[in-house]
This record gives C-alpha cells, sequence and structure tokens, in this order.
C-alpha cells in the first residue's frame, strides 16, 4: 500500500505539471489523474503480481456492459432526482450564460474529459491497493476508510466545506460497495461518470467546479443548504437524502459478479 500510494503522487509530480502545460488547468488535472492511476496499477501489479490492469476488473464483456450501463443509470438518475424536483418546485430554473453557447466539439470534449476522470479516479480508489485490502482486512474495514480518503482528496476543490466532503465520503463509501457487489470497475465507473455528467449538462457545479457544456446554468432561489451554494448541490441535503435512494438502487439492481484474481473467486 505504501507503494501504490507513493507511486501514485510521485508520477503526479511528474505528470501533472506537464499536462496542465500541455492542455489546459482542468483537462490537465483530469489527464494527469487517468495517466497516473494507470501508470500507478500496471507498476504495482508488474511487482507484486505479476498481472495487468486488466484483471482488476476491466474485463470487456456482455457482463461487463450490463454493469456499466447499470451504473450510468444510477448515476444519471440519482442526479436528476436531486435537480429536477427543486426546478418543478420554483426553487431553481435554468438560466442562459452570457456569451455561451452548446457546440458538438465542447460536448464531446467535455464527456470524454468527465469519463476520464470518473475512471482514473475510480481506478485508483478502487484499484490494486483497494482490492488488496480487502482480500486482507475484509470489505467494510476497507470501504469506510478509503471511502474517507476518497472525500478528503477533494478538499482542495474550490469552495469544499464539510457538508460536501461528508456527501462525497457517502460516495466514496458507495463506490466501493459497488465494487464489492460486482468485482468489476465498470459498475462504480457508471456510478461515478453517470453523476458527473449530469451536474454539467444541467448547469451546476460539479464538487465546486463550474463546467459549461449548453450555454445554461442553474440559479437558485432556495438558500444554500438545499443549493449547496458555491460548491455546487454535491453540498446539499438534498443530495444527502438521494444518496440513500442510490445505495438502495445498488443493493436491488440486477448486477452480475464476475470473477476477480485479487479478491476472490466470483459467486455465481
Amino acid at each position: 500500500m505504501v507503494v501504490y500510494v507513493v507511486l501514485y503522487f510521485l508520477t503526479a509530480l511528474l505528470f501533472g505539471p506537464l499536462l496542465a502545460w500541455l492542455l489546459d488547468y482542468l483537462a490537465g488535472n483530469v489527464a494527469a489523474i487517468l495517466l497516473c492511476a494507470l501508470a500507478t496499477n500496471w507498476l504495482t501489479l508488474r511487482i507484486y503480481e505479476n498481472r495487468s490492469v486488466v484483471e482488476l476488473g476491466l474485463w470487456w464483456s456482455r457482463v461487463s456492459l450490463d454493469n456499466l450501463l447499470l451504473g450510468l443509470a444510477g448515476g444519471m438518475g440519482s442526479a436528476i432526482l436531486v435537480l429536477v424536483p427543486p426546478m418543478m418546485a420554483g426553487a431553481a430554473h435554468l438560466t442562459p450564460v452570457a456569451g455561451a453557447s452548446a457546440t458538438a466539439g465542447t460536448v464531446m470534449f467535455v464527456v470524454a474529459m468527465l469519463a476520464a476522470g470518473a475512471a482514473g479516479e475510480e481506478l485508483f480508489f478502487r484499484g490494486y491497493g483497494f482490492q488488496i485490502l480487502v482480500a486482507h482486512l475484509g470489505e467494510w474495514a476497507t470501504i469506510l476508510p478509503v471511502g474517507i480518503a476518497f472525500a478528503a482528496l477533494h478538499s482542495g476543490n474550490p469552495n469544499a466545506n464539510w457538508f460536501g466532503l461528508a456527501n462525497t465520503a457517502g460516495f466514496g463509501v458507495l463506490f466501493g460497495y459497488a465494487y464489492v457487489r460486482s468485482r468489476d470497475l465498470w459498475l462504480p465507473i457508471g456510478l461515478h461518470f453517470g453523476w458527473n455528467l449530469t451536474f454539467p449538462l444541467l448547469g451546476v457545479n460539479l464538487s465546486g467546479l463550474r463546467i459549461n457544456v449548453t450555454g445554461y446554468e442553474m440559479s437558485w432561489t432556495a438558500g444554500k443548504l438545499w443549493s449547496g451554494g458555491e460548491y455546487g448541490p454535491e453540498a446539499s441535503i438534498l443530495t444527502s437524502v438521494v444518496l440513500f435512494v442510490l445505495a438502495a438502487y445498488v443493493v436491488k439492481a440486477p448486477v452480475r459478479r464476475q470473477s476477480s484474481p485479487l479478491t476472490g473467486p466470483p459467486l455465481e
């Protein structure tokens, strides 16, 4: 675990500034997250297991596709449950952003960036280190502390606050459980990406980051407890409530468990 974490931060120090220079700040950071997660997992797997990154749960099959689609449906559906009811109640509404408009190129770029970011974070937080801990410490002894670490690494985001970080820890725990249930990375990647994609499409800040896609943003008449303020609805009580709905979905969804060479054989 020490080698795994140290390798990640060493590669981040190496590639982060370079990619931020080659690309813009946000795209560079997203690219660095994915590249560092891939490099760290590849190196530790070669050192300790002589396995490929695919064996972390990235096999591509019909089961993988089904789990990915279930994750996308859960992530996007739960985000809609946070954002649409306030608009229906008149507590929020969409307003045009001056000088901004949606283009196909912008949408494709943002979708690719968010997909890379979700895949990179899941590969790091639910990759080799997480799976080795599950095998040796047990499921919940791993899921809970890694979920807290997931939130801690978001503490440097713009306008981060304790409410938003508490909800982020909840997502970290939920994504960890999603891996344990499916024994692949496609389900947590789908949940993560589905959630992250829906917020910018509906014009709200994502973990403190303003990502304009459609040329519209959500304006709130409700207070910070409901809107989440500048951090976005992830720091709101609405997200806290919907987290329980999403947890029930992950528990009940017809997820198919795959084989995991690091954490044990499949149940079925």
